[in-house]
C-alpha cells in the first residue's frame, strides 16, 4: 500500500496525540514484532529521540495546519472586518476575537474530530491497524471537510498548476491540491461577509458626516458621532448573535 504523508494527515496524528495521551502506549498486535510503534525492527529503540523531535515540529506547525485547514481563517477574518467597521480600534482585543474564532472552530470540528477518533484512534487502539495506518484513516474525514467548502474554480486552479490530471472523484484529488484550494474559497467567503459588513455601517457613517457638515460642524469629527451610534445599533440588533449564527450557519 502507498503511503501519501499529507498535511491532513499531520493534523490527524496530532489530533490523535492530542486526543489520546496513552495511545502510544497501546498494546500491541497480535502479529507484531514490536512493542511500541517507535521501536526500529530489531528491537532496539534507539530512534526514540527523532521521534521527540518530529513530534514537537509538527507542535510547532499546528498553528499553521489550524489556520489551512479549518474554519478558523474565515472567522478571524469577518471578527477583524466587524470590530474595523465598528470603528472600535482594539475592542474587543485581539485575545478575544482569536479565543471566540478558537471555540467556534472547535464547534464546527467537532464532528470531524469523532469521526477521526471513530475511524482511526479506536482502531489503532484495540490493535487492529498501526500508527501509519491509524493516520490515513483520521486523514480521510479532514479531506472530506475541506473538500465539501472549496470552491471549484479553486480547486480546478492548483489541479491546473499541479499538472495532474482530472480525477474520475473529488475524493481522489491530492492534498497539495485540496488544501490551498480550500484556504483560498474560506479567505474569499471571509472577505464576502467582511465586505457586507463593513458597507451596512459605512452607510451610518455617511449619514453623520452630510449631517455634521450641513449643520456646520466642521470641527468635530463625523467618527465621534458615528462611532457611539453603530455600537448602540449593534446591541440593539443583537448583532453577535446574528452573525455568529449566520457564520455557524454557512458552514451547515
Amino acid at each position: 500500500m502507498k503511503v501519501r504523508f499529507t498535511a491532513s494527515a499531520v493534523l490527524a496524528a496530532i489530533v490523535m496525540l492530542l486526543l489520546v495521551p496513552g495511545a502510544w502506549a497501546a498494546a500491541p498486535r497480535p502479529h507484531s514484532r514490536t512493542a511500541l510503534p517507535w521501536t526500529a525492527p530489531g528491537g532496539a529503540s534507539g530512534s526514540v529521540p527523532w521521534n521527540i523531535v518530529v513530534l514537537l515540529t509538527l507542535l510547532t506547525l499546528l498553528p499553521a495546519l489550524l489556520l489551512a485547514m479549518t474554519p478558523f481563517a474565515r472567522l478571524l477574518v469577518v471578527f477583524h472586518f466587524l470590530r474595523q467597521a465598528l470603528g472600535t480600534q482594539t475592542t474587543p482585543s485581539n485575545q478575544t476575537l482569536i479565543g471566540l474564532s478558537l471555540i467556534l472552530t472547535f464547534f464546527l470540528m467537532q464532528p470531524v474530530i469523532a469521526a477521526v477518533q471513530q475511524k482511526a484512534i479506536l482502531p489503532f487502539e484495540e490493535g487492529r491497524v498501526d500508527a501509519i495506518e491509524a493516520v490515513e484513516l483520521g486523514a480521510a474525514p479532514v479531506e472530506q471537510f475541506m473538500l465539501r467548502y472549496a470552491r471549484e474554480k479553486d480547486l480546478a486552479l492548483f489541479l491546473e498548476l499541479a499538472k495532474e490530471p482530472r480525477p474520475a472523484r473529488p475524493e481522489d484529488l491530492a492534498m497539495r491540491v485540496v488544501m490551498p484550494a480550500y484556504m483560498l474559497s474560506e479567505l474569499k467567503a471571509g472577505f464576502q461577509i467582511g465586505a457586507a459588513l463593513y458597507l451596512s455601517f459605512l452607510v451610518v457613517d455617511m449619514v453623520v458626516a452630510a449631517i455634521t457638515t450641513s449643520v456646520g460642524m466642521l470641527q468635530l469629527p463625523p467618527v465621534v458621532i458615528s462611532t457611539p451610534l453603530k455600537i448602540l445599533l449593534f446591541v440593539m440588533v443583537d448583532g453577535w448573535n446574528l452573525l455568529v449564527g449566520s457564520l455557524l450557519k454557512s458552514f451547515a
